[in-house]
């Protein structure tokens, strides 16, 4: 397991296996082919350092990189990484020069984004811009209306700075298992190559089209075409349970692996009475007959512990046992009732895991969106930017 480094004053750290990232780039590759692998990583790679899970997901068979933000692309140019990036959202004007200067590849889904888009090209006398055209088939967030596709298209034809090189859609629900869901992901599909079709009634034939997210390029064939965009499962986490069994069927039994865990150690340790109440607010009272041990451990809201999880019986693993929250999440530090004075002692220095395993016993990303309300996507992400990343498999070669 990694430790924290000597320079770091707070025992807390966040590790990231990127041996986990190059297993499931290549479990996505292999589910997904002969269609190629987009690693998605905006965000951060969704709290999990982009730098080095687009170099491990590249080493581990994706071809291509997504990204939010012309700023995120530039990161990852001046990291030295060559691999194409795709802009997932079409850039402001302010964003366009750059964007195109370090040969990012634009999405355009309005008439106005590809004026911008077409006056940066010509500022700066570059080579033909490759533009990926965005469809909206029912995700109602970004992307074209279905009847504005062609004059898109011809607005991109006519312009010698740029290129029609894709086509693609989002899924809304290629999750979801139940009919309703099956039935929309089912008439995207069916939207998206209507679209392709009144394109290539007027001329228009891209070269790429894609469409599937983890959940469709695991469980929608249909949706793969030339790429699938993957995002939570290249960080080890599948869409559903449903999917994960999917995914290890098409590939003799390949599964997922946890790419980010979090840890700390214990900073203080005290033994108090029953009926006393912990934290602020002092919602809950410890319970009897005799005293518990309490330990305190230093990450909090600030760092991206739900102040929530308490209400909703969060636990964190000491010595290998499940051990809940004893009081209310604070801005810095957690509290946990680690049981009766002398059952399991616990000691200063001891370590914690917040996310992950420790002996047999594991709390995963999904358990905290389970009991938060929410996805692991929210949980993995809110990990601040204060809990150092430690990284092991940097230098392994794919």
């Amino acid at each position: 397991m990694a430790e924290p480094t000597p320079d770091r004053w707070r025992p807390a750290w966040a590790a990231i296996d990127l041996d986990a990232v190059r297993h499931n780039a290549g479990l996505l590759r292999r589910v997904a082919g002969p269609a190629a692998l987009c690693a998605v990583v905006k965000a951060d790679a969704y709290g999990h350092g982009d730098v080095p899970a687009a170099r491990a997901a590249l080493d581990g068979g994706a071809t291509w990189l997504a990204v939010a933000l012309v700023e995120e692309g530039v990161r990852l140019r001046d990291a030295g990484i060559d691999a194409p990036v795709l802009l997932l959202s079409e850039p402001g004007p302010d964003g366009l020069a750059e964007a195109v200067a370090r040969r990012l590849v634009p999405t355009a889904y309005t008439a106005g984004g590809l004026e911008a888009l077409a006056r940066a090209v010509a500022a700066q006398e570059l080579p033909p811009v490759p533009v990926h055209l965005k469809v909206d088939t029912g995700m109602h967030r970004v992307g074209a209306d279905a009847g504005d596709v062609v004059a898109l298209a011809d607005r991109i034809a006519a312009d010698p700075g740029l290129g029609l090189a894709a086509v693609w859609t989002h899924l809304a629900v290629a999750e979801g298992a139940g009919p309703v869901d099956r039935a929309f992901t089912g008439l995207q599909l069916e939207r998206f190559d209507a679209a392709l079709g009144t394109l290539a009634a007027a001329g228009h034939r891209p070269p790429m089209t894609h469409i599937a997210n983890s959940a469709g390029a695991i469980g929608v064939p249909d949706s793969r075409r030339d790429l699938v965009r993957c995002g939570i499962a290249l960080y080890g986490v599948s869409p559903t349970p449903a999917l994960a069994d999917t995914l290890a069927g098409a590939t003799g039994g390949g599964r997922l692996q946890p790419v980010l865990s979090l840890h700390s150690r214990v900073t203080y340790v005290r033994d108090l009475d029953a009926g006393e109440r912990p934290s602020y607010g002092r919602q809950r009272p410890l319970p009897g007959p005799g005293r518990s041990q309490v330990a305190t451990l230093p990450l909090g809201y600030a760092d991206g512990v739900p102040r929530r999880l308490f209400d909703q019986g969060g636990e964190v693993l000491i010595g290998g046992i499940r051990r809940p929250l004893a009081g209310v999440v604070t801005m810095d530090q957690i509290v946990v009732d680690c049981g009766p004075v002398g059952s399991a002692p616990v000691a200063v220095g001891d370590e914690a895991v917040l996310l992950g395993r420790q002996g047999d016993e594991e709390i995963t990303s999904d358990e905290w969106a389970g009991l938060l309300g929410t996805i692991s996507y929210e949980v993995l992400c809110d990990i601040g930017p204060r809990v150092p990343r430690l990284v092991r498999g940097a230098d392994t070669p794919g």
